[in-house]
């Protein structure tokens, strides 16, 4: 890896700390727990969680929404029951073979309930050769937004939601905002618990 005859791909498991005696963290912090303006500590890892290096380049482009690319602002209602299909492509600009990692994260900016600010909902690894590309898709389902609400209940809530399209938990390089629309619905553990993700 060193001398350049394999092609590093892997990503961090925790976020690396910044600062000598600080510990490996995880990714899942709710907002108070990241570096804010009530306290004078600063918990940002130097390499977040999912961070990796390449030897190669990688674009990310033409994001699409079940199909359709989104207008700039625009914001895409889905029921409370239903889904989306996120799709991009993905190419190797560089002159060799590599592999990128494409991460999924949900961001839910308001909830009954103290949430994670991102939480990994899905991810795909591409292998490509110099100037290949292909399309990574994922069908999200809104059972992926659900948790567990102030009465114990699995829950999924009307309400804004995004989508990031990322490279670690901290670096999205696209966001789809959603809007989950209809009633507040309870899950049970028949809910989908994964996104389906196709690389073609």
């Amino acid at each position: 890896m060193l001398t350049g005859r394999v092609n590093p791909s892997g990503r961090l498991p925790v976020g690396v700390p910044r600062t000598p005696g600080g510990q490996p963290s995880t990714y899942l912090a709710p907002p108070l727990g990241r570096r804010s303006q009530v306290s004078n500590l600063d918990p940002t890892p130097l390499f977040p969680f999912g961070h990796g290096l390449s030897y190669t380049g990688f674009v990310w482009e033409h994001v699409t929404v079940d199909g359709r690319v989104l207008d700039e602002g625009e914001r895409l209602d889905v029921a409370t029951d239903g889904g989306v299909e996120l799709a991009i492509i993905v190419r190797n600009t560089g002159e060799r073979a590599g592999a990128e990692v494409v991460q999924l994260y949900l961001h839910d900016p308001v909830a009954q309930v103290t949430r994670p600010v991102v939480r990994l909902i899905g991810y795909a690894r591409v292998e490509l050769e110099a100037g290949e590309s292909q399309r990574v898709s994922f069908a999200v389902s809104a059972d992926l937004t659900s948790f567990t609400g102030l009465t114990g209940a699995r829950l999924v809530e009307p309400g804004d939601v995004e989508l990031r399209l990322s490279t670690s938990a901290e670096a999205a390089r696209h966001t789809v905002p959603l809007r989950l629309v209809g009633p507040l619905r309870e899950v049970d553990h028949t809910r989908t618990l994964t996104s389906q993700v196709i690389v073609e």
